[in-house]
């Protein structure tokens, strides 16, 4: 008798723990979306998830030409309207505006992104462009951990027709979270997106796919960029790049060439290609900020001919978490990233802001302090 109630307690544990599992899994979804795919017959297919939690699904023979729609973060706190619009590849080299924000890593956080774009001007209430013609950089990885991720592709999608118009810019460069979404990497990705992902039955790279309207725009995005006397790239630049001496329009092109492989296939489908998405590549490379032998730390001759090479002053990376704004080599590499959790708890949000030649830390509440 023993025996059997010991037998039959496990069952019910078990049974317990399985209702458990299934019911956080069965959690309502969150607001998100639009994912707007192209099919191969021409016709297109929307999907949103609603603020109520619902998967709302629209076919459309092709999608009208003033085609927008709202977008709504994941709690109902921000909307703003979308309209489609025509993009190209960022040219890689400009001149510098009067100012530039610059801020990298917003990792699906959408209250940390319009805090500091509201909090600086570059963004108003409605989160409408008022930074007229000046220019803001985001320095890669939209990607995981947060709950708001489409939401702030969308943003910045807005953002750029809107800055086209009034004579300013919006970048978005590549970081490493994007290439590893769109392999279907999702190590680090909020379980929202997963469920999503089940519900629909497909792979969740597939929503960011080529054939997508997200897909295409992140498809023309740069992996490095050159702004004036600042070259931006998502984490370093080394060595082996010096080596190789690549041109930047190429490494731009063959980056998002393979972008939406799996990453074992981009490793093997050439030396270069293995190269750009390994660890001394530029989405990767932590050797401009860490000293660690493992990290492959970029002497300061090395580092001061890269520099010479293509023109620059600094190079401004993200990628690598710090608790403030972090200079180094004298200030010629500036590590934008603090998106740690605990900055992220204090509500604790940082940018870089360029200015006449002078560059300040700037928060939630505006500029703080000059760094040069």
């Amino acid at each position: 008798m023993n025996g059997r109630m010991k037998i039959l307690r496990r069952l019910c544990l078990a049974l317990l723990l399985t209702a458990v599992c299934v019911g956080a899994w069965a959690e309502k979804l969150s607001a998100d979306g639009l994912y707007i795919r192209y099919l191969p017959d021409g016709t297109a297919q929307v999907i949103r998830v609603t603020v109520d939690g619902g998967i709302g699904k629209e076919e459309y023979d092709a999608l009208p030409e003033d085609f927008d729609f709202r977008v709504v973060s994941h709690d109902g706190k921000y909307g703003f309207d979308v309209g489609l619009h025509p993009f190209v590849r960022p040219a890689w080299k400009e001149a510098m505006p009067k100012k530039m924000f610059v801020m990298s890593d917003p990792h699906g956080d959408l209250d940390c992104v319009v805090s500091l774009l509201q909090a600086n001007g570059v963004v108003g209430r409605k989160l409408e462009w008022r930074y007229g013609k000046n220019r803001l950089v985001v320095i890669g990885d939209v990607f995981d951990r947060g709950p708001d991720v489409t939401q702030i592709f969308w943003l910045l999608y807005k953002l750029e027709a809107e800055a086209e118009k009034a004579g300013g810019k919006v970048d978005f460069l590549l970081g490493n979270h994007e290439p590893m979404v769109l392999s279907n990497d999702l190590r680090y990705t909020d379980t929202k997106y997963k469920r999503l992902a089940d519900s629909l039955g497909v792979e969740y790279a597939s929503l960011f796919g080529a054939d997508t309207e997200l897909g295409r725009w992140l498809g023309t995005r740069n992996t490095i960029q050159i702004v004036g006397p600042y070259l931006f790239v998502h984490a370093g630049l080394g060595k082996v790049f010096y080596d190789l001496n690549p041109d930047i329009p190429f490494v731009n092109r063959e980056m998002s060439r393979v972008l939406f492989l799996k990453n074992r296939v981009r490793k093997a489908f050439s030396p270069l290609h293995a190269f750009l998405y390994g660890s001394e590549g530029p989405v990767w490379y932590r050797g401009l900020v860490r000293t660690d032998a493992k990290y492959r730390p970029c002497a300061a001759d090395t580092l001061q001919m890269i520099l010479d090479r293509y023109r620059v002053e600094r190079i401004i990376v993200g990628h690598t978490i710090f608790e403030d704004i972090s200079t180094f080599y004298d200030g010629r590499v500036i590590g934008v990233n603090v998106a740690n959790r605990k900055n992220k708890q204090e509500c604790r949000g940082r940018a870089i802001v360029i200015e006449k030649g002078a560059c300040y830390v700037a928060g939630d509440k505006g500029r703080i302090r000059r760094l040069f």
